[in-house]
C-alpha cells in the first residue's frame, strides 16, 4: 500500500536463444521518450547503520511484440497511470490492478542489441548495437 514507486527508463533488454549464444534485444518507446515502469520498493538494513533501498519492476504478460521472445514484460504506464500508481491516498489499492496490462501495440519498438549486453560488466551506448 505504501511502497509503490515509478521507475523512468529509456528502454530494457530481453534475451532469446540458448545460454551459450543469447541474443539481446533492446526494447524502447517508439517515440524515443521515457517509459514509466511501476515498481515496489523496500528499505532494509543488511548491516547495522547501513540502509539499503531495493526495488522490483512490476511485470505482466507480454504483448505480441515481446511475446515473440518472452512470456512477460514490464508494465508501461502512461502519465495518468503513473499518477494513480503513486497516489498514497488511493482508498482501494487493489483497484490499481487495472493498470497492470501489456503496453499497447505500436508503443514499443524492438531491435537486436550487441552481444556485449550479455555481461553486466559492460555499459555504454555500444551495447545498443
Amino acid at each position: 500500500m505504501r511502497h509503490r514507486c515509478v521507475i523512468p527508463a529509456d528502454g530494457f533488454y530481453e534475451w532469446t536463444g540458448p545460454k551459450v549464444q543469447r541474443q539481446p534485444f533492446w526494447i524502447h518507446p517508439a517515440n524515443g521518450g521515457l517509459m514509466l515502469l511501476p515498481g515496489i520498493f523496500e528499505s532494509w538494513y543488511p548491516e547495522p547503520n547501513r540502509p539499503q533501498i531495493t526495488f522490483t519492476i512490476v511485470t505482466c504478460p507480454a504483448n505480441a511484440l515481446i511475446g515473440s521472445i518472452h512470456d512477460r514484460m514490464p508494465v508501461v504506464l502512461d502519465e495518468g497511470g503513473a499518477e494513480d500508481w503513486m497516489n498514497p491516498r488511493e482508498p482501494n489499492p487493489a483497484s490499481l490492478k487495472r493498470l497492470l496490462i501489456p503496453a499497447p501495440e505500436g508503443a514499443l519498438e524492438m531491435r537486436p542489441a550487441s552481444p556485449l549486453a550479455n555481461s553486466v560488466r559492460n555499459d555504454g551506448p555500444e551495447l545498443l548495437g
